[in-house]
């Protein structure tokens, strides 16, 4: 494989569906967007993992919003990693990348080196919103943190909230090709079943873990068997086919669900993006007083913010600030 085709498929989400079971899914590749993250902040190695699976969940489901659509992935926890946040900005137009961004709020102090990433949430929720843009109401859904991964969690959200079966194949790390120097890399793959009527659960009660809802209590009869049967394909898959870069996702695909009648369609950039900006921030200032504003003021007489997902860092001249501002001004960021 040429470097070339490699850096043609990184960072790009590709779609597809396989025309003989009902199952459409995604394949990701994220490089440059997950180290843009990434490198934002010193986070240490446990919180680096989890970021890393929430970006990788947030380009896969991300992909299904509509233009100009907005979808956020939010967790929080009552253990030391408190809140890992990513946002999914679809492109404004046709042939235009999406842009992701993400960060995470944890205690350093309580962080347990020795334990697993997912372990440091601790109890909490999984939750995922869609902002329509004005005008409509953004949608929730929240589901408890369950299954010992972000990624079972997000499975458990949509047989939950949507009644669909889905199942997501995740693999990210830290990775060295030849005369390259050490990068974050992530790959995965997400199928979900789809129904032929409205969905249902069967039974009264439900088999995941807490009595949630699992995709075993969404199908019946030839939809559980052909559920069944792209999950036991999609088991066989290696870390090193879902990161790549040496195998291409149509070359995975046809590996994976020759016989399933595999078919794709156009692959949706992505790329590192934040939405911060001088006016935004003045914007959610301006609901404060005067005397507000001068409790934010430090003693070099600036008002001063920080985006939390890109680390922008803006210096504002009070007198401009809040309802009760004197004069507009320019910032200095």
């Amino acid at each position: 494989m040429t470097l070339g085709s490699q850096i043609a498929w990184d960072d790009t989400v590709l779609p597809f569906q396989l025309d003989l079971t009902d199952t459409r899914g995604r394949v990701a590749r994220l490089d440059g967007v997950l180290n843009g993250v990434l490198e934002q902040h010193d986070y240490p190695t446990q919180i680096e993992a989890l970021v890393a699976e929430m970006v990788l969940l947030t380009a896969l489901i991300g992909q299904t919003v509509k233009l100009r659509w907005k979808l956020s992935l939010q967790v929080r926890g009552d253990g030391p990693a408190r809140l890992i946040a990513t946002d999914y900005y679809a492109p404004g137009e046709n042939g235009e990348p999406a842009r992701i961004r993400g960060y995470a709020s944890y205690d350093a102090e309580r962080l347990d080196p020795a334990a697993p990433a997912f372990s440091q949430i601790g109890k909490g929720y999984f939750a995922i919103l869609i902002d329509q843009g004005e005008g409509t109401a953004p949608y929730q859904g929240i589901t408890p943190i369950a299954g010992g991964s972000l990624s079972a969690c997000a499975e458990t959200y949509f047989a939950q909230s949507e009644q669909l079966p889905t199942r997501f194949s995740l693999s990210f790390g830290q990775s060295r090709l030849p005369g390259q120097s050490e990068r974050w890399r992530a790959g995965g793959v997400m199928i979900q079943q789809m129904p032929k009527a409205s969905p249902f659960a069967k039974g009264e009660g439900a088999s995941g873990e807490g009595g949630l809802l699992s995709a075993a209590d969404l199908l019946e009869d030839d939809a559980s068997e052909n559920w069944s049967r792209a999950n036991i394909l999609l088991d066989t898959v290696e870390d090193l086919e879902l990161i790549g870069p040496t195998v291409q996702p149509t070359e995975l695909l046809v590996r994976l669900f020759h016989e399933e009648g595999p078919r794709v369609f156009d692959a949706q950039a992505v790329k590192f993006g934040c939405t911060c900006s001088e006016d935004r921030v003045r914007q959610s200032l301006s609901i404060y007083s005067a005397k507000d504003i001068a409790h934010m003021t430090t003693d070099e007489g600036l008002v001063t913010a920080d985006c939390q997902f890109c680390g922008a860092h803006y210096k504002l001249d009070p007198a401009t600030l809040g309802f009760e501002a004197k004069e507009a001004g320019n910032g200095e960021a």
